[in-house]
């Protein structure tokens, strides 16, 4: 029994109590977040803002400089998001679970291209491309700013991007030693599937979109 808590909280030992209830709380109100999201409501966005602000400060005391910008970006598209759901529903109406259009993808990929080269220019400016969980870092951040952009614009193809990158957070967290944002983000990957497939079949109810 000893042995099992050593092997998944063994890198928590001498973190300051502090720092570690931080954590919680945050990978606590980011399950919850991606819950809303699964259950299409606007709640996804508060939680996610909070979630993301901590992330933040606990990125940052480990020097993850890769995690945190990806976590500050979550904290603005958060508010653009919220900003927009609301917008919609209130102003015009409730906004439609849609598919991704042609000049969309056109736009994701330049937001993938353009992510890559800002973290790796971040990265070789403070020399940190000397381990390798750098370059997945820069792989996970682009895909999760496309995950999060899509997500705001209620797009359900945001739901593949999710899934690839939180497969892929798994075992960089718990290589990092963030053993509670690791089990975070095998949370994240199974609330994902269930929202691919929940926005699935909102999709086929919705009005049609078009894909211009």
């Amino acid at each position: 029994m000893e042995q099992a808590f050593e092997f998944f909280f063994g890198a928590y030992f001498g973190v300051s109590p502090w720092l570690v209830g931080l954590e919680m709380t945050a990978v606590f109100l980011g399950v919850l977040s991606v819950w809303f999201a699964h259950k299409e409501r606007i709640l996804v966005f508060p939680t996610g803002f909070i979630s993301t602000g901590i992330f933040v400060y606990i990125l940052w005391v480990y020097g993850l400089l890769g995690d945190m910008i990806i976590n500050g970006y979550y904290s603005a598209m958060s508010i653009y998001g919220w900003w927009f759901w609301w917008y919609k529903k209130t102003v015009q109406h409730a906004p439609q679970i849609s598919r991704v259009a042609s000049n969309e993808w056109r736009k994701a990929g330049y937001l993938f291209i353009g992510a890559i080269f800002f973290v790796v220019c971040v990265y070789q400016y403070f020399g940190m491309f000397h381990v390798w969980t750098a370059y997945v870092d820069t792989l996970t951040t682009a895909i999760f700013f496309v995950a999060m952009w899509l997500m705001a614009k209620k797009k359900w193809e945001h739901w593949h991007f999710w899934i690839v990158g939180n497969l892929i957070s798994i075992p960089l967290y718990w290589y990092k030693g963030l053993t509670f944002t690791a089990f975070q983000y095998i949370l994240f990957t199974i609330i994902a599937v269930l929202g691919y497939q929940s926005w699935k079949k909102n999709l086929s109810n919705s009005p049609p979109h078009s894909l211009k």
